[in-house]
């Protein structure tokens, strides 16, 4: 089995308001979580108004897939964001878990 963990650091320069910042990070997490089937979550930045922390992990027994996954996911992370965020610094790490 292998986990691929994904941190991306955002910054929303928009966002006027911690209300306007959230609604472009639960966006984000809820479309990655609906679309991939990923885990995701926002952790960290929570109270900054124009940084936001996200990660996303992708669990498989077959390292392609995984991968594969967490590359789409990523992709769909950087063209959703255009306009609204940039990613300032990315996070991946690639873990086998031994069965």
């Amino acid at each position: 089995m292998i986990v691929i963990s994904v941190v991306m650091t955002l910054r929303i320069p928009q966002a006027r308001s911690i209300k306007n910042k959230r609604s472009v990070v639960r966006s984000l997490v809820q479309r990655l979580q609906q679309r991939f089937n990923v885990t995701a979550a926002e952790v960290e930045f929570q109270e900054n108004q124009q940084l936001a922390r996200v990660g996303f992990a992708v669990v498989s027994g077959s390292a392609s897939t995984a991968r594969q996954v967490a590359q789409q996911a990523f992709h769909f992370a950087e063209s959703t964001l255009i306009g609204r965020a940039e990613i300032i610094d990315l996070f991946r790490d690639e873990q086998v878990v031994a069965r």
